[in-house]
């Protein structure tokens, strides 16, 4: 799957889709058009803070764009969310474990092991043929009926 495929699917074709499995590279294409998005927020709004000067260093032109970058996130979080639980769901792990690990992340020290455990998990490869949250993405079962 290539960038723009993986980016279309998440947002478009699989947006609130919290069943099924989602491939590696549905979910890291996604993830890097998420960040780099945000990076560009975040270049644009310096690039105009740096620009305005003055004492505070912020125009309300900077504040604009770091308010459409905000509202980006409230757009994307539930697709990044069903995108995780879909990876952890390729793994053959329940997407009730994701939220167990963000809950340990709020707590000190424990979240550093907690972030470790949500990127491994999202880095080793799925389970090769149908789990219990479907079949495999990579290869996807062809069924052909017998009619005789």
């Amino acid at each position: 799957m290539g960038f723009s495929e993986a980016v279309r699917t998440v947002l478009k074709q699989k947006y609130a889709t919290f069943s099924g499995r989602a491939s590696r590279s549905e979910y890291w294409w996604y993830y890097l058009f998420y960040c780099l998005v945000l990076f560009a927020f975040g270049i644009v709004a310096v690039g105009i803070a740096a620009a305005a000067g003055g004492e505070n260093g912020f125009s309300s032109l900077a504040i604009g764009v770091m308010v459409i970058a905000g509202l980006f996130v409230l757009a994307t979080i539930l697709p990044a969310l069903a995108v995780q639980v879909r990876r952890f769901h390729d793994r053959n792990i329940s997407g009730w474990w994701y939220l167990a690990l963000v809950i340990l992340g709020l707590v000190p020290y424990v979240g550093l092991i907690a972030s470790i455990a949500i990127f491994v998990i999202s880095v080793l490869p799925g389970t090769v043929g149908p789990n219990k949250f479907g079949p495999d993405p990579l290869r996807p079962e062809v069924r052909a009926e017998v009619f005789a």
